[in-house]
């Protein structure tokens, strides 16, 4: 059955290419593994259990713009980056190659020395990618006669920015170096507290600001880290990836989307400290643990998702709106 099932494959997709993204699927078993310490370890990164299932689902969407790139690849004519473009090309993918393999030996050797860590996830997660792009690249059909075109225009590129969502989601789950990810939380943090202080005296309800504790009449509340909104940000961009590499079509408008989710990310969160502090404000600090606190932040989630999903047919109706304008001139012109 195997046999059967590979003979099927290889008549539409060319061994070596599909060999290659055998090989691509093990690296990212390889790092779903060592992703999943941290997936248990860390609350902000539990969303991680999706990342192999989402990768897996887009690869099976796009697999029919898979196999007309190959064709496309393959085509006597297909576009070719020339010039010097074709050099730079050549570069990248061999530094990619070059640099991924260096990443990935480095994590999986500090991996097997020290066991799960940051840097070596990070390392690991890096490495794959390198290895990933410049593995599927180096193994894509030639064309008999190609054409020198730009870089962009090249069929090549065009399929491999297919997998660019398969491949750099990884980032996203993989949890940051300890200086950086503690910095940001910092960052956010105080943002968070000094926004929620300034609300409350422009409201005329006097609060005193100390480091990230909250003086209010009722007693001390304190602004712990989980509150700084770190979770909602990797949560939102996580989605916020998906969804602008599901239902968008132009690169400008999928990288819209991803800074339109962190953004949004920091104003739901905001809205949820600012409804604490009320919440304390007037009943006492200790009538925001528990119950109040967890129901906020899981309706903050929701949310954050139903704003995502209200931006992406504003995003489609821009589309809609700039495919009818020439349509309305060629029939005026008629």
């Amino acid at each position: 059955m195997l046999k059967a099932t590979w003979t099927r494959l290889t008549q539409t997709v060319p061994p070596a290419f599909l060999a290659a993204l055998l090989l691509g699927g093990a690296f990212l078993l390889f790092v779903t593994w060592d992703q999943s310490h941290w997936w248990q370890a860390k609350e902000d990164y539990s969303f991680g259990w999706l990342v192999p299932v989402f990768t897996a689902y887009v690869v099976y969407d796009r697999w029919p713009a898979i196999k007309a790139g190959l064709a496309a690849c393959a085509a006597p004519g297909s576009p070719r980056a020339g010039g010097w473009r074709r050099w730079v090309l050549g570069f990248a993918t061999g530094g990619a190659l070059l640099a991924g393999a260096l990443l990935f030996l480095l994590g999986a050797f500090y991996r097997a020395g020290a066991g799960a860590s940051q840097p070596g996830t990070l390392a690991i997660t890096m490495g794959t990618a390198g290895i990933l792009f410049a593995l599927l690249f180096l193994n894509l059909p030639e064309s008999p006669g190609p054409e020198p075109a730009g870089l962009l225009a090249d069929a090549r590129v065009r399929l491999i920015g297919l997998f660019l969502f398969p491949i750099l989601i990884w980032f996203v789950s993989a949890p940051m170096v300890s200086v950086v990810e503690n910095q940001l939380s910092l960052f956010l943090l105080r943002k968070v507290v000094t926004v929620v202080s300034f609300v409350f005296d422009v409201l005329g309800m006097p609060v005193e600001q100390e480091g990230n504790v909250l003086l209010l009449p009722t007693g001390r509340v304190g602004v712990a880290e989980a509150c700084s909104g770190i979770r909602s940000l990797t949560g939102c961009l996580f989605a916020g990836s998906f969804l602008a590499a599901m239902f968008l079509d132009r690169l400008w408008k999928k990288v819209a989307l991803v800074a339109a989710s962190l953004v949004l990310a920091f104003l739901t969160n905001l809205v949820r400290s600012l409804f604490l502090t009320a919440w304390a404000y007037n009943y006492g600090p200790e009538a925001i643990e528990g119950t109040v606190h967890d129901a906020a932040g899981y309706a903050v989630l929701g949310l954050t998702l139903v704003g995502l999903l209200c931006l992406l047919p504003l995003f489609n109706l821009k589309l809609a709106v700039a495919e009818a304008e020439p349509e309305k001139q060629s029939r005026r012109g008629e």
